[in-house]
């Protein structure tokens, strides 16, 4: 298609946003309000086939996940960087070069980030072997506790055979939790061209698919209920998106500010380090946690020092991700937190790291939908917090 039947299509369908965006005041109600009446649905039929289209979906996205994870990647960046989009169009920059822009901006910023912390990252590394020994004589009383639970576990598991397990077990399972961690951070690696690739021309088509689907719906109402949901999947997750990376990044400007003023060095690296582990709920803060805490036992010898780089982690963590960041964002995302961890858990289970990154925007996505669909909106009001 050429660019200017992009700009056509682009014309169109502003046409139509700036026709529901006229009576949008009237009629538009809040997701937040509880409707009257919740209509479940009465046929055993659509629930049964309804569950065979979500394992379908589930399956497909599990087994095609070289493709699905960087074109869902994609599309959640391109919700980001749509306002943006929308702001060099207006100062009269072509959509082509707007869209190059934009991923030069991205992901130069990625590139030039870890360039600038891949030397301090390396100095880091060859500093563990030196100071494993270290660690062992700071962590030695607990070395009891875990040598009793260790043999406690074994002996569960050897109930019931018959003979020893050879001695190369334990180090096989001792290797499985850092496969599973970093296995989806290498796939979303090695799909790091595709999902550039989608990104640009999903920016370079910009609205073309949701005018397609308003130009084959029947009804006005049902078109302008789909640029509706559009309008507001862009918005709410844009401002999730913005919101969330301002407080990280606040986040790891404060932790690099601590770590250099507790004398652990670096505070690039580890000002970095908080606020891209940030961006996975629990399990980013956990692991950061570990992270700050073997970063201070190996720098400061006396004790409490070598816990403070934690410990401010920890404090800065309940300030923002208990307070600030809930408080910003109530007002557009009130998700079931048990859900949120459900999907968490399950989305890193399905794609690694990239999967629990995408968890949180994936279900307030569905949630948005759900609300504004009527069959659906007693889904939506159950993934309400």
């Amino acid at each position: 298609m050429s660019i200017a039947g992009l700009e056509h299509n682009q014309d169109t369908i502003d046409a139509v946003l700036n026709i529901t965006a006229n009576d949008q005041t009237i009629e538009a109600a809040l997701p937040a309000e509880v409707p009257e009446d919740l209509p479940l649905p009465a046929d055993p039929k659509v629930v049964f086939l309804g569950g065979l289209f979500v394992i379908a979906l589930l399956t497909t996205a599990s087994v095609a996940r070289d493709v699905v994870l960087p074109l869902t990647f994609a599309t959640v960046l391109k919700l980001l960087l749509q306002p943006a989009l929308r702001l060099l169009q207006r100062l009269h920059i072509p959509r082509l070069f707007a869209a190059l822009l934009l991923i030069l901006a991205l992901f130069g910023t990625i590139v030039g980030l870890g360039a600038a912390i891949s030397g301090p990252a390396s100095t880091w590394a060859a500093k563990l072997p030196e100071g494993i020994p270290r660690l062992q004589e700071r962590l030695s009383f607990m070395r009891a506790p875990i040598n009793t639970l260790q043999l406690f576990l074994q002996q569960v598991e050897d109930f019931g055979r018959t003979g020893p397990l050879p001695n190369a077990a334990a180090p096989t399972q001792s290797s499985t939790l850092l496969t599973t961690l970093f296995t989806g951070t290498r796939n979303f690696a090695n799909g790091f061209f595709t999902t550039v690739l989608f990104l640009f021309f999903l920016l370079l088509t910009g609205d073309v698919f949701l005018h397609r689907l308003v130009e084959i719906l029947p009804r006005f109402k049902s078109k302008r209920q789909v640029v509706e949901i559009s309008q507001q999947i862009e918005h709410d997750v844009s401002a999730y998106l913005v919101t969330i990376t301002i407080m990280n990044a606040a986040v790891g400007i404060v932790m690099a500010l601590a770590m250099w003023l507790t004398g652990v060095g670096d505070p690039i690296l580890w000002g970095t380090v908080a606020f891209l582990l940030n961006y996975v709920p629990i399990l980013g803060t956990a692991l950061g946690v570990v992270v700050f805490l073997l970063a201070g036992l190996l720098t400061n010898d006396a004790l409490w020092q070598a816990l403070l780089p934690a410990g401010l982690y920890v404090v800065l963590h309940l300030i923002e991700g208990e307070t600030l960041t809930p408080m910003l964002l109530a007002k557009r995302f009130t998700l079931n937190p048990v859900l949120v961890v459900i999907s968490l858990v399950f989305w890193f289970w399905m794609w690694g790291i990239p999967g629990a990154v995408l968890s949180v925007p994936m279900l307030a996505i569905t949630k948005i939908i759900c609300d504004r669909l009527r069959p659906l909106a007693a889904f939506g009001h159950f993934l309400e917090g």
